[in-house]
């Protein structure tokens, strides 16, 4: 894995840094997030410093959060689903590129490829008409040495195989409440997405970041802000070499052997 450098912040964002860029994926970077709270340890500003480019994965507040993206600068470069670049662009943020499943990005040494995901992209939720939607997608991150499988939120689908083989996954496991709704990935279908894109490494995430006040406090939600990867990486354990890493840490992409 030489060459590339990761840093789980919490929740669906990742800080990748590779062929000289450093990239963050879905930025939750504050405190809250609407009504929910970081219950992880909180960020220091080194944390997203130098970001080159953000890839947003879909419209919801978890995912496109307008407070963690001020914290970039209204100049910073953001890849959005095609369809949700006016939006944003309304809000103050200029340097801003739509990618639909398929469509490709080349920036410095960088690709960046949107894929198909199986996850609703209305900002407000799926029983919503009004107000913006685009697709959901994922992002496949390539340079000349690495391809790094950025899923976003997505259920699992078989034509995730076309992507095979991946240096890195980066899986979400769960969420933020007592219960997954649909296109979510639980720990056992996260398992079986390792398995189809081929993943020499998986990186959990999407879990142990944001709870609702007071929901983090019963037993149930201490557990799911614990367990998840864990169950993900001995589900995964006959295929898949697994990095569970706690918010906020470096992965431990040195310590991965051929």
């Amino acid at each position: 894995m030489d060459g590339l450098v990761m840093r789980f912040l919490g929740h669906s964002t990742v800080r990748l840094e590779t062929a000289g860029r450093v990239v963050l994926t879905d930025p939750v970077l504050t405190a809250n997030v609407g009504a929910l709270n970081r219950v992880a340890p909180p960020l220091a500003p080194e944390a997203w410093r130098d970001t080159d480019l953000v890839l947003i994965s879909h419209l919801h507040g978890d995912h496109l959060h307008l407070p963690s993206l001020r914290l970039l600068g209204p100049d910073v470069r953001i890849v959005v689903p095609r369809g949700a670049g006016d939006w944003l662009r309304r809000r103050g943020f200029s340097r801003v590129d739509e990618l639909g499943a398929g469509e490709r990005l080349e920036t410095g040494g960088l690709t960046v490829t949107a894929l198909r995901a199986d996850h609703a992209g209305h900002r407000w939720g799926p029983r919503f008409t009004h107000g913006p939607h685009a697709p959901a997608v994922g992002h496949l991150v390539e340079t000349g040495d690495h391809r790094v499988y950025v899923a976003g939120d997505t259920d699992l689908y078989q034509d995730m195989a076309k992507l095979a083989p991946v240096d890195v996954a980066l899986l979400p496991v769960w969420g933020w409440g007592p219960n997954l709704g649909p296109g979510h990935l639980d720990p056992v279908r996260a398992a079986d997405a390792a398995r189809l894109v081929c993943a020499s490494v998986a990186v959990p995430v999407h879990w142990g970041t944001l709870a609702l006040p007071g929901l983090a406090r019963t037993k149930r939600m201490r557990r799911l802000l614990v367990e998840p990867p864990h169950e993900f990486a001995a589900a995964a354990a006959a295929h898949t070499e697994v990095l569970v890493t706690q918010p906020g840490e470096r992965v431990r992409l040195a310590e991965v052997t051929g």
